[in-house]
């Protein structure tokens, strides 16, 4: 797929621009809007951001456009998570012919605790909130490295932000310890909130879906279904650029309430159309689900 996309737009791509202190703006391509909305918190004005996948769109299951190729033609970063879950980004970036290097957020990231099924750590990791300030510190050295006259702003931006983000760790965290230890308990959608639960105490009984794209088999429901009898959960919580038809069977079938409106791999619309307010919104709306 990624071959004929770049047959479509051949002269279109060419080498990465080197940055100077003479660059306007650093041109920087992210895979989701979550890792754009970092940057720009870093970068500021010297910096100018791209989203391949767009807001309310699904990373694991992108497909690029011809258009999005070309927005190699003159990056001079490409962040991507990594470990899985945006590896399409890179062949479309060698193919692209561009020497843009690429910023693995999650990758080999000093201060982590992965958490592993399988032999892939989970990558979301930017779900707690205390792992998102890491990929700050991350991004704020690749621009500084990139831009050394920018490398004081991007700094004391970085350092600003990761204030803020400490400060948004601490109040979710008081916020969920303030629930009974026995109904922090959820199911998800798919396994998108393990670092989150994690983090702010809860207890994910179970995923719906593997993956998304991949549907689970009937014995997978029946025994998803039991489990959250069995432990009483209460909530099952989803991504609103997901579809909500099976997660609401299961509810009808365990008395279970959903709660679809949460953002995870993208950012939603204003008023959460930032990590920060993205965050505050899934804790806020988890929490008021577990408290009834």
């Amino acid at each position: 797929m990624a071959a004929a996309l770049l047959a479509l737009v051949g002269g279109l791509t060419g080498c990465g621009a080197s940055p100077s202190p003479t660059t306007a703006q650093l041109q920087i391509v992210t895979t989701t809007t979550v890792f754009a909305d970092l940057v720009r918190e870093v970068g500021g004005e010297r910096v100018s951001v791209r989203s391949l996948v767009p807001a309310g769109g699904e990373v694991h299951t992108f497909d690029p456009r011809p258009s999005d190729v070309t927005a190699f033609a003159s990056a001079d970063l490409v962040v991507l998570n990594g470990l899985g879950l945006d590896d399409w980004v890179i062949d479309l970036v060698a193919q692209a012919g561009t020497d843009a290097p690429l910023l693995r957020l999650a990758e080999a990231l000093p201060g982590v605790t992965y958490i592993t099924a399988g032999a892939v750590p989970n990558p979301h990791l930017w779900m707690d909130a205390a792992y998102a300030t890491l990929y700050v510190q991350r991004i704020t050295t690749e621009l500084a490295r990139l831009d050394p006259a920018g490398s004081d702003q991007y700094r004391a931006r970085g350092a600003a932000y990761a204030t803020r983000l400490g400060q948004l760790d601490a109040s979710i965290r008081t916020s969920f310890a303030a629930l009974p230890s026995q109904d922090r308990k959820i199911v998800s959608m798919h396994d998108a909130f393990p670092y989150f639960a994690r983090a702010y105490g809860l207890s994910v009984v179970g995923s719906v879906l593997q993956a998304p794209g991949q549907d689970p088999s009937a014995g997978q429901i029946a025994d998803l279904i039991k489990a959250i009898r069995v432990s009483g959960v209460r909530v099952i919580i989803s991504e609103a650029q997901l579809p909500a038809t099976l997660v609401e069977r299961i509810a009808e079938e365990t008395g279970a309430q959903v709660v679809s409106d949460l953002y995870t791999d993208s950012v939603g619309p204003a008023p959460y159309a930032s990590y920060e307010a993205m965050l505050r919104w899934d804790a806020d709306r988890v929490i008021a689900a577990l408290g009834r």
